[in-house]
């Protein structure tokens, strides 16, 4: 029988990082999940077993990765994958998924991405301050919202620290300052009609420099950074106010509505009205299903 515990997170006041839901599983030999397409981000820590992962590639072909304990693999936005525990030595595992726009950015400091989703160390002591991180979370759902969002920026600062593939972006220091200055730029000023000229030139670089740069440690242009800020903020707002439609697209840079609604289509596959609604559905039986487990225990 599978052993584990999982809980979800009501992240709807965080933007910038938040928890989705989380976990702990001891799966039984060649246990599988996929394949499936997630929306956010999911890491898992191989506590001890082993197992595979399968990742499809944008071009058709398949990538598989073989895991063992001490290890851990990133599972990226919209990727198909599948992972399997081994038939011999099945794994367990801690898991988190999470989101948020700064999320990638975090990944990218720890050198993992599409590209590089397997996590290693060299840094055994820092590896287990993930999994106790992780497992931590995955133990503690009843603590304060809070309280759960420190042990999570606990463990990706143990990831971060601790990532063997970190080296990669060492030589970042100063472009990784200069985004630094773009993103809170970004944050102070994304409710006016901002232009991508005045966010490079806060920081004292040309365009085209700037552009090429916010890409590579990024991974998105700033244009699809600062569209999805403002529509991760409206999200916020749907949740948390009865404010109009209209009222929300204005209040996030948007000053015309149908403008609005196109963007907001593009990164949600849903027009502002109707993720509102679903969403309200969502949050009202995930309540549900955390009340239902509470008097089960």
């Amino acid at each position: 029988m599978i052993q584990g515990r999982f809980s979800v997170f009501p992240h709807e006041n965080f933007v910038d990082l938040f928890l989705v839901q989380f976990g702990w599983e001891q799966c039984i030999p060649l246990h599988s999940y996929g394949p499936h397409i997630r929306n956010n981000y999911l890491f898992h820590y191989v506590i001890s077993g082993r197992g595979w992962l399968d990742v499809r590639q944008r071009d058709g072909t398949g990538k598989r990765y073989q895991l063992h304990a001490g290890q851990g693999f990133l599972i990226c936005p919209n990727q198909v994958t599948t992972y399997c525990a081994d038939e011999n030595d099945p794994w367990a595992y801690a898991w988190v998924e999470f989101g948020g726009v700064q999320s990638q950015y975090r990944l990218t400091l720890a050198g993992l991405g599409e590209d590089q989703p397997i996590y290693t160390t060299i840094q055994p002591e820092m590896a287990n301050k993930v999994k106790d991180e992780l497992l931590y979370i995955a133990n503690h759902a009843q603590d304060s919202s809070l309280s759960l969002m420190a042990h999570f920026y606990l463990f990706l600062d143990a990831l971060i620290n601790s990532s063997s593939s970190k080296q990669r972006v060492r030589g970042l220091s100063q472009q990784g300052f200069y985004i630094r200055e773009a993103i809170h730029f970004i944050d102070q000023y994304y409710r006016s009609d901002i232009r991508i000229e005045q966010v490079a030139g806060f920081c004292g670089l040309n365009r085209t420099y700037f552009s090429r740069l916010f890409k590579e440690v990024m991974g998105q242009t700033p244009q699809e950074y600062l569209a999805r800020y403002r529509i991760t903020k409206a999200m916020e707002l749907m949740r948390n106010t009865d404010m109009s439609i209209g009222e929300i697209a204005s209040m996030v840079g948007y000053h015309n509505q149908l403008y609005f609604s196109k963007v907001f289509r593009k990164f949600q596959g849903l027009p502002p009205r109707v993720w509102r609604q679903e969403d309200m559905l969502k949050l009202e039986k995930s309540r549900e299903e955390s009340a239902q487990e509470g008097r089960e225990k």
